[in-house]
Order: C-alpha cells, then structure tokens, then sequence
C-alpha cells in the first residue's frame, strides 16, 4: 500500500512538481522540532506555560480544521455565527493547512472523486501519497476554485484567503510565543513557539493527515462499501472526532461523525454546545431510517459477498426480493416513528396516551421488521454452509 520514490516519479509524470515550501516545512520540521524540544526542555525545563500553550492551541487549532474547515465550511453541515467563522480562520490559519477556500476545495474534490485520479489524496495510490506526499507536489496549473464560490462571498473567508500566511504565522507561531514570553520570559518564550507554535503543528497536521490515509485503510464499514472510507474508533479519539469516516462518506452533510450519543466526537459536542447559545444553527442530521437502511445495506452485501466466495453461482434474486420490502418498510416504519415522537413531545396531556399507543404499535411493527431480517440473514448463513458441504 505504501508509496515511495516511485510516487514521486508518478506524480512528475502526471504534470505536476515539487511544492518545496511545503516540502522542507513538513519534512524539515518533525526533524528539527524534536531536537530544538529537548535543547529547550535541558537548557530551561518545561512549565505550565508550555503544556497549557501546547494543549490550547492543539485543541482550537485543531477544531477549527474539523469543525470549521470541514464541517462547516466543506459541507454546510451547520450555519455559525462570525464571530465563530473568525475564530476557525485565526486558528485554522495557525494549524498550517491551507487557506479555508483551498481546503475546502480539496475535500469537496475528495468527496465528488473518492478514490478516483481526481481525487487529490486518492487512498488507492498508497498510505504515503494520501497521508502527505500529495501536499509535496503542485499540479502545473493553476488551482481551479469553482467549487468553492459560495465561500469567496464570506468577507472573513476570503480575507483569510488574501493574508492566509501571515495570519498563520503571526496566531500560529508569534502569538504563543509572545504568551510564553509574557509568563516566563526568554524561556517561556522559546518554549511557547516551540511547543504551542512548532511541536503542536505537527501533532496537528498528522493527526489531520491520518484521516485521509489511515481512515481509508483501517476500520469497518458498516453503513457503505463503494468506497475505501472506513469507521475507526481509535481514530476518532485522536482526531476530534473524524476517525467515523465511514458514516462520514456515507452522509457528508451531516455535522456528526459519531451520530450515536457515545460515539467520542468533539466536534459534534462543540457544535452542540454553542448552537444552545445561538451561535451555531440549522443543524443538519441524517434521518434515523435512513441510517438503519445504509447499515443494513451494508451488512447485505458483505453477506452476498460471503456467499458468493462459497459459491460462485449462488442465486441471491430471493433473498433481494425479500431484503427491498424489509428496506422499504424498515425506512417507512422509522419515518412514521420519528413523526410521532414529534408530536408527542408537542402534544398537550390529553393526547399523550394516544400517540403513546401510535407509537408502541410502530416499535411493534419496527420488532417484527428485525425479526424477519434475520430470518433473511439465517437463511442465508444456511445457504452459505450447504455450499460449503
């Protein structure tokens, strides 16, 4: 899965060339942080300047990229105030990952593309080239921002675009540097562009980075299967949330990538948070049927795909015929359940016995729809047994 050199000649060959700003940035600093860390640590200790430097700016850096830059500004997910809108672009500015417009462009690209040549960190040319070897080369034309109109008409947006370096510099590097200088002088100072500028970067950018390479290769995929896309867990707990890509893939628009309340999703809960202080609206969610009908689809076609391993010329014509009218009735059954719970949260006391009843029926109903699925499901592990024999 890994790409080497030969990524690189690849690229060159397709109209492209090194990026050697980004090249010696993402190359040279994992190699020079580490060593002016630890000159910093033995020549001045590390305090509480740096570590409360170190984690604020890894925290609001890195959900301004996952929050703002992708939630928010790639997909629409939810509308934000702009006094939010400004924080992301500070903050996303400092995390060094691009202007929000070529971003977002990029992801939109990702999404229309997934796993095509013009998907710009395509998961199929290697762990390597989607991780960070396609930041280190430019296409020889110049980038097309089409895709991105709607966000050019953001004043704040597109002033970020404008002055996209110098506001990374100055809130990424000079601003928690002049902190540590203001609580623990020269040292303090070192210590704060180091660890909450320099050190932090880097746990930022590959923490971003894995979402594009690891999420594409480790993980299940319980909700779509036409893409590399996969949900991880592990991932989402060093990522803010972004490890469910899977679901991500699956339903882009929605601004949680957790949608399952004990799902680990940051973002999702900051989302949440400031949209009860009006500051964040039009959250948008993906029906609950609609997600049960994706997981069951899934689960489907990975049970096909058993069968068909076993034998060739299994007939699944039955068991499809059977699966769309449980499909068709699990997403109507759902549909009407959500419609009721609505009503009954709005409904005044003397009809609440009514819709509780409307509802139980529903869940009965929803029950027996489960019931006849695995029924489906056991009746094909026994058609995939007695291939077997």
């Amino acid at each position: 899965m890994s790409a080497t050199s030969d990524g690189v000649s690849q690229s060159l060959t397709e109209g492209k060339r090194i990026n050697w700003l980004n090249s010696i940035f993402l190359i040279g600093s994992p190699v020079v942080a580490p060593i002016a860390g630890y000159w910093h640590a033995t020549t001045f200790g590390i305090g509480w300047t740096e570590i409360i430097l170190f984690f604020v700016w890894y925290w609001a850096c890195g959900l301004s990229i996952t929050v703002g830059y992708h939630r928010l500004f790639s997909h629409k997910s939810h509308e934000a105030s702009p006094v939010l809108v400004f924080i992301y672009a500070l903050f996303g500015a400092g995390a060094f990952q691009n202007s929000i417009i070529e971003w977002s462009s990029d992801h939109r690209n990702h999404h229309k593309y997934t796993d095509l040549q013009q998907d710009p960190y395509n998961a199929k040319k290697g762990f390597l080239w989607s991780h960070i070897q396609w930041i280190l080369v430019d296409d020889t034309n110049e980038q097309d921002f089409t895709n991105v109109k709607d966000l050019f008409a953001d004043p704040i947006i597109a002033w970020q675009h404008r002055h996209i370096f110098k506001i990374g510099i100055f809130v990424g590097m000079i601003v928690p540097g002049l902190i540590g200088l203001a609580f623990g002088g020269i040292g303090g100072g070192i210590g704060g562009f180091l660890w909450g500028g320099l050190i932090r970067t880097i746990f930022v950018h590959h923490g971003t980075f894995l979402i594009n390479s690891a999420a594409h290769v480790w993980g299940r995929q319980p909700y779509s299967q036409t893409n590399t896309s996969r949900d991880s867990f592990w991932l989402a707990f060093f990522t803010f949330g972004e490890g469910y890509h899977n679901f991500h893939h699956a339903f882009q628009a929605d601004y949680r990538n957790g949608h399952r309340w004990y799902h680990y999703d940051p973002s999702k809960w900051w989302i949440s948070i400031f949209s009860l202080f009006n500051l964040n609206k039009k959250l948008k969610r993906t029906p609950n049927g609609s997600i049960a009908v994706a997981k069951l689809d899934g689960r489907f076609e990975r049970m096909k795909k058993l069968l068909a391993r076993n034998n060739s010329s299994a007939d699944f014509s039955d068991f499809e015929h059977k699966m769309a009218d449980c499909r068709k009735n699990l997403r109507r059954k759902m549909l009407e359940l959500s419609k009721k719970n609505e009503e009954y949260k709005k409904s005044i006391a003397a009809k609440k016995a009514e819709l509780g009843r409307q509802i139980a029926e529903i869940k009965g109903a929803l029950e027996d729809i489960r019931v006849e699925i695995s029924i489906i499901f056991r009746e094909m592990k026994v058609t995939s047994k007695t291939s077997l024999g």
